[in-house]
């Protein structure tokens, strides 16, 4: 039984600003006890979840992303074999005002599980705010801290009613295939090209960037630099450890991390494995769970299931053990040299006094016999 922790008058009023995007006061933080409730909700529903699967996500389908309760169901609707990307609704204010935006992903090293990249942006003059949720590396708070934070820039008035956010699910079907096949594409790769387009997606639905910044990938001057020939009508900064730099970073960076975190809790096997996170871990591979979930779910013949990315090492050397080894024929990167003489050395320009040039047959050749033409 879910327990509703504020008024039906609150809960319209909150709601009404979320959708207006009428300013609010900021002084609210995470610490203070405007807070405390949206915290302590998250919690109850953990904690009222009684059956076998306690702590995992409802699977019932949304279409849109309201709150954390919304977030997983959201994912579990969608095919996990595919990229999906969500774009939160834009505030007014965002319109209107010149916004800065964060780039920051999630991921990138486990070896199970999709990386996610995310954005977050809000008005220059809105810094404060995200300060006041208490945004910071998504890697140095703890999960519930983290849940928070996300419920908070969903639900909380003065937070939905100037920050926006978009991820972008990458599957590790998707990163595998990319990163194995003939036309190889490198994980960096396919990084920037997800932030690439989620900056475009912002862009396409009407957000004013002025300012953006982005935790790097590879070296952060040639990074910058290609973003910079890209959106030319930015002040772009790429940096390493942003996201425990800029705050809007840090609120990317957190809803990456969330989504990410709730994509494996809901994730569903079209295998047909009957399994929950718990069975599989963090997805990293120094992880001694999900080193065990690799151990014993080899097929020997078609593999691992596709939670898994075939590219990584941990996983090649795991089938390399245990899967049935397959040779691929690969095309031929030089063309093929033909013994025999070319079809033109038949076609010979004739001589000035019009004879045809004609090379003997080999056949005669080899036999010391010549054509005969006159008896």
């Amino acid at each position: 039984m879910e327990t509703t922790l504020k008024t039906e008058r609150e809960a319209t009023d909150e709601e009404d600003a979320c959708k207006t995007g009428s300013p609010v006061k900021t002084e609210k933080g995470i610490g203070s006890s405007d807070t405390i409730p949206a915290a302590l909700s998250i919690k109850m529903e953990r904690e009222s979840d009684g059956n076998d699967n306690q702590g995992e996500e409802s699977i019932n389908p949304v279409d849109k992303i309201t709150s954390l309760k919304t977030l997983g169901p959201f994912i579990a609707s969608k095919d996990n074999t595919r990229n999906t990307r969500y774009i939160s609704d834009v505030p007014e204010i965002c319109l209107r005002e010149p916004c800065m935006l964060g780039v920051d992903e999630a991921g990138r090293g486990p070896v199970l599980g999709p990386m996610v990249y995310g954005i977050a942006y809000c008005p220059l003059n809105s810094k404060q705010i995200l300060t006041d949720l208490g945004c910071a590396d998504s890697k140095e708070l703890t999960e519930e801290k983290r849940d928070v934070i996300f419920d908070n820039i969903n639900t909380q008035p003065y937070a939905c009613s100037c920050i926006g956010w978009a991820v972008e699910i990458i599957s590790p079907n998707v990163i595998s295939n990319n990163m194995l096949g003939r036309k190889k594409c490198s994980l960096n790769e396919i990084s920037m090209t997800a932030a690439i387009d989620l900056i475009h997606a912002a862009l396409e639905a009407g957000v004013n960037i002025a300012e953006v910044y982005v935790d790097t990938v590879g070296p952060p001057e040639k990074y910058q630099e290609k973003l910079q020939k890209i959106f030319p009508q930015f002040q772009i900064t790429v940096a390493k450890k942003a996201d425990s730099t800029f705050p809007i970073v840090s609120a990317a960076s957190i809803c990456a991390k969330v989504t990410r975190d709730h994509s494996l809790k809901v994730w569903q096997f079209p295998e047909g494995l009957n399994l929950t996170s718990k069975d599989f871990g963090s997805g990293y591979p120094g992880d001694p769970i999900t080193r065990k979930f690799l151990s014993e779910n080899v097929n020997y013949i078609f593999g691992f299931p596709r939670i898994v990315r075939f590219s990584w090492s941990t996983a090649e050397n795991a089938l390399s053990e245990t899967a049935c080894l397959v040779e691929f024929d690969e095309p031929d990167s030089e063309k093929p040299k033909y013994a025999g003489p070319k079809l033109t050395k038949f076609f010979q320009s004739t001589r000035k006094n019009g004879e045809v040039q004609r090379e003997q047959c080999r056949l005669l050749k080899e036999r010391f016999l010549d054509s005969v033409v006159d008896f």
